[in-house]
């Protein structure tokens, strides 16, 4: 019962066309469909479901809403119950109104990000099938990459004042949607404010994630690929077509996953994120980062921290 994996991204883009040779030539994305209002969707070679990635035409950058999946469609009532307990109102959308998707719980996060939850969406299957497959198939481009993975929040964190929406974000996962807390960076001169916080329901090291910053926004949407080689080959893929790298490939002390950042045509930053670090288990202890290994938490090689990795976001 309850959420299962994240299942959308919906963005916001200046130029579609750029955008989407962005994510095709360069991520390996397929274009599904196209709607009324001018919205492309597009998949990942290794999805099952219709499509994982929305943009949206716009004139600035940045998150419209991240939507998970849940197992079953009466768990949106169920956790619509919760959420509104909780003190936060909800709307259900109908069947529909996205296309495939089957009914939507909508709500905003405490830090005000859009979320929903849904639990039918249409199955076209991966691009190898579900019948003997082989292990990759023959037309995937750039970095192909496997799925939408994660995405990673902005949340505004202002210890002068009182307001810390990444607990508060952290909380409302794990009292509403059953999220687990993995790892967590912890600042202050006792070690007692959340500033980030890594967030799961499936195996993977976190299907959510919140960093504390001066405002709320997206930080990064990220793509699944299965080792350091590929994620070399990506960086290879991104400077062949002239991609604004972020961060150039390392490793994440958090997560223990090898990455790397880099902008979409907009400014929308996304990762290529290989390897599953370890296997997270309700049970397993959380890892706790200090701000003073702030650096190595987050680039274990250099140990140095990127002012821009924090401080620039849609």
């Amino acid at each position: 019962m309850g959420v299962m994996r994240i299942g959308h991204a919906n963005l916001k883009v200046m130029d579609m066309e750029a955008a989407l040779r962005h994510y095709v030539r360069v991520l390996g994305m397929k274009e599904v469909m196209r709607d009324a209002e001018g919205n492309v969707y597009l998949k990942c070679w290794d999805e099952w479901d219709k499509y994982s990635l929305i943009l949206t035409p716009s004139d600035e950058a940045g998150l419209r809403h991240v939507a998970y999946k849940v197992e079953h469609d009466a768990d949106l009532d169920t956790l619509r119950a919760r959420i509104v307990a909780y003190g936060i109102s909800t709307e259900m959308l109908p069947a529909g109104a996205l296309p495939a998707v089957g009914r939507q719980l909508l709500f905003a996060l405490p830090s005000g990000h859009e979320m929903r939850l849904y639990a039918q969406k249409e199955q076209v299957g991966t691009d190898v099938g579900s019948l003997n497959p082989d292990p990759w198939p023959d037309d995937k481009q750039g970095s192909g990459v496997h799925w939408l993975d994660h995405c990673l929040l902005m949340c505004e964190l202002n210890p002068e004042t009182g307001v810390n929406r990444v607990a508060e974000n952290a909380r409302f996962m794990k009292e509403c949607l059953d999220f687990h807390l993995g790892e967590q960076v912890m600042a202050g001169p006792d070690h007692s404010i959340q500033a980030a916080a890594f967030m799961f329901r499936s195996s993977t090291p976190h299907d959510i994630a919140f960093v504390g910053g001066p405002g709320n926004g997206l930080h990064h949407i990220a793509f699944f690929l299965d080792d350091w080689a590929d994620v070399l080959k990506s960086a290879d893929v991104m400077a062949k077509n002239k991609v604004k790298i972020d961060v150039a490939p390392t490793r994440h002390g958090i997560t223990r996953g090898t990455t790397i950042y880099f902008f979409d045509p907009s400014g929308n930053r996304n990762e290529t994120f290989a390897g599953l670090g370890y296997l997270a288990q309700p049970d397993r202890p959380v890892t706790t980062w200090t701000e003073d290994e702030i650096g190595r938490a987050i680039f274990f090689h250099s140990g140095e921290l990127n002012e821009a990795f924090t401080t620039v976001y849609t």
